[in-house]
């Protein structure tokens, strides 16, 4: 099963720095992960996200209104 990160976000310059720290860090794990982005405003309400950026792991929100470092995705990422 292929794990699944989703970035919520609208484009803005945090939204964009957490897309890059997600991606970065699922390079350095070397994982079969699925990154998508989503920038759609509706998505995002209806998905719960209050602030953005924020950032789900196989459906389930772990960051909201914050930009998590590469370790701390990779930590997040290690924890499933």
């Amino acid at each position: 099963m292929v794990l699944k990160i989703e970035v919520f976000g609208t484009g803005c310059v945090n939204c964009r720095q957490l897309e890059k720290n997600v991606r970065d860090a699922v390079g350095e794990l070397g994982l079969a992960i699925e990154v998508i982005k989503i920038e759609d405003f509706e998505t995002l309400i209806k998905r719960g996200i209050t602030m953005t950026p924020g950032l789900a792991i196989d459906g389930e929100i772990v960051a909201m209104g914050r930009v998590p470092s590469v370790e701390d995705v990779k930590g997040m990422i290690s924890e499933r």
